[in-house]
């Protein structure tokens, strides 16, 4: 019996990974020259998210278990809040904030989905499905990997151990903090507030769901495919080559990172694969100048693709870590993302800096300036 599980180990690895495929019995929607039909408009929005949520241990969720995390979702339970009938004048927002104060959003102009995802029919708390803790397995001290904690002894704004510290008039402290933005000029704004791409990685790679605009068009034409993305209108636009091994092969354009990076695109029988490197790295996004992501596209039947992705940045993670993510069929289009830059808030933002600099005071930068 050990020979024969050692035998059948040794047949899966020689076989290697195994993808996703389509659903019994559905024969793939074809183009004429014989690729797999992947046009239309697909959205991704659901409460699944990225990694999983800290009470949830497994991958696969029960129908029970996906109706507990319903019920318990932030924007769930403000839609159901904001049908109510209520007095302006006494009601106050979820987190305890006057309903006429400002504040964020209200419910009526977010679509972030409402319920757990469906991928090839099994319910899933979580878009990673390798490590199988459903976390980003983080390399200690990477861009974006959780911050070591600060001493206890430490007073708040005060410098990291082992770093120094700029002091002065308008003195700018990288070790301050500051998030995705800093105040001193638009140019260390976040790049989604100044248009140039989507908010939360919506173009990818990885392509992910946010709070809204989770709609994407993909159009097949014979030497390229495109993949346009509702949020920030970003397009990418993949020539086509042969095979991997020619995708492996293209030059990456060292002079040069473009947003949403370099893409290369090949189908493998039912399949369109996507390799991406070269990302700019003020994109913030889940791979450096090192790493490449590669997507695949596979129909499970008429209303959904999955989305399986591989990331792969030996700088900044532990492992390559995978995943799924379900394109549902859209009855709707996509819709025109105006974005403005900065909007109203950007002459607020930078008189808040000068006014920091006036006092002396430490103006926080971007990590991305660090």
């Amino acid at each position: 019996m050990r020979h024969i599980a050692f035998l059948a180990g040794a047949a899966l690895a020689l076989a290697g990974p195994v993808h996703a495929q389509s659903a019994p019995g559905y024969a793939v929607a074809r183009l004429k020259d014989g690729r797999p039909d992947l046009e239309g408009i697909w959205t991704n929005a659901s409460i699944t998210k990225m990694t999983r949520p800290p009470n949830v241990s497994a991958l696969a969720l029960s129908a029970a278990e996906a109706a507990k995390l319903e019920g318990a979702d932030y924007y769930n339970n403000r839609r159901a809040e904001d049908a109510k009938p209520i007095d302006v004048k006494a009601a106050k927002l979820l987190d305890g904030t006057d309903l006429l104060s400002g504040g964020g959003y209200n419910g009526f102009w977010v679509d972030p989905g409402s319920k757990v995802a469906s991928v090839r029919g099994e319910l899933r708390s979580s878009w990673i499905t390798d490590p199988p803790s459903g976390k980003i397995p983080y390399r200690a001290g990477a861009p974006d990997a959780p911050a070591a904690p600060r001493p206890a002894s430490a007073p708040t704004g005060a410098a990291r151990p082992g770093s120094a510290t700029v002091q002065g008039p308008g003195a700018v402290d990288p070790n301050a903090g500051g998030g995705f933005g800093s105040y001193n000029g638009p140019e260390t704004r976040p790049i989604g507030e100044r248009c140039l791409v989507g908010f939360g990685n919506t173009g990818g790679p990885v392509m992910n769901n946010v709070l809204y605009n989770n709609h994407y068009q993909l159009v097949q034409a014979p030497d390229h495919v495109i993949i346009n993305v509702e949020m920030a209108h970003d397009a990418r636009i993949i020539p086509l080559v042969k095979d991997q091994a020619a995708a492996e092969a293209s030059p990456v354009t060292k002079a040069i990172h473009p947003w949403l990076g370099q893409s290369v695109a090949w189908y493998e029988g039912d399949a369109l694969l996507i390799l991406t490197r070269n990302v700019n790295p003020a994109q913030r996004g889940y791979i450096g100048p090192q790493g490449k992501v590669i997507e695949r596209l596979t129909r499970w039947n008429d209303d959904q693709i999955t989305y399986e992705f591989t990331v792969d940045d030996a700088t900044r993670y532990t492992q390559p870590w995978k995943g799924e993510i379900a394109w549902n069929r859209s009855k709707e289009g996509l819709y025109e993302y105006a974005c403005h830059e900065g909007n109203y808030a950007m002459p607020g933002i930078l008189a808040g800096a000068r006014k920091q600099e006036r006092e002396g005071r430490i103006v926080k930068v971007n990590a991305a300036e660090e």
